[in-house]
């Protein structure tokens, strides 16, 4: 068994409440906790502020949102807790998933210890409005699709959504991941960070391009859907 493959087959097999919100309460735990160390350990001081906004806000949101999506859509959020990928290229994306945002937390920490970036209030507050704006934007799109799957895969009775955000782009989540991600380096108050999360985009389009394959191969109607959609990331560009 992989590293990692315990969480998922406690996640994909779950059938009973409680073993859910066992998995959600783990998840939920160890990902600030995780944030946490690597934002204030090489940060050097529980006094970084914008590790604390950073962390509260995020936590908050994701509990919010948690229990919305349990209550009105257990299936999405069970699926939403899936992390194993089938895909040998996805799995590749994970990997650099699981080092970039690492790295981006660690560069803002290292940033506030030594005192390299000055970012104004103001500029904090805009970005601030930005990583909020992004992730209510991810929780529209898994409002409007309940296929929304965190892992490449093809779902029993999967049909394609072509309304709401997706009538104007075909893969809005990563559009709004954008949005929020290379907000959080002027959250976190570095300019510095900017250069590890600004690798996002080509990820992205990296998954993008194997995750299309996938979807055109097996998803009825999607490449009908793809020429009546242009753009797979961002408006009028991509």
């Amino acid at each position: 068994m992989r590293k990692g493959d315990h969480l998922t087959e406690l996640t994909s097999t779950t059938t009973s409440p409680k073993e859910l919100l066992w998995a959600v309460f783990i998840r939920l735990t160890l990902s600030p906790i995780a944030m946490g160390v690597l934002l204030f350990g090489s940060a050097g001081s529980l006094r970084y502020w914008n590790g604390w906004l950073f962390l509260v806000t995020v936590f908050v949101l994701t509990i919010i949102f948690a229990v919305y999506f349990y209550k009105k859509d257990p299936s999405l959020f069970k699926k939403r807790m899936k992390i194993h990928e089938e895909q040998k290229e996805q799995r590749t994306y994970s990997k650099l998933m699981i080092a970039l945002f690492p790295i981006t937390f660690l560069v803002a920490g290292f940033d506030y210890r030594f005192g390299g970036s000055h970012v104004p209030l103001w500029l904090v507050a805009v970005s601030f409005m930005a990583m909020v704006f992004g992730y209510i934007l991810i929780v529209i799109v898994m409002v409007q699709n309940t296929f929304a799957s965190r892992v490449i895969e093809i779902q029993q009775n999967q049909r394609v959504i072509d309304t709401g955000l997706y009538s104007f782009i075909r893969h809005p989540m990563y559009m709004a991941a954008t949005i929020m991600c290379t907000a959080w380096p002027l959250v976190l108050g570095s300019y510095y960070a900017l250069i590890p999360i600004l690798l996002l985009p080509v990820v992205l389009v990296y998954r993008i391009k194997n995750e299309e394959v996938v979807l055109r191969a097996g998803l009825d109607g999607y490449r009908e859907y793809a020429k009546r959609v242009r753009y797979r990331l961002i408006p009028f560009v991509w």
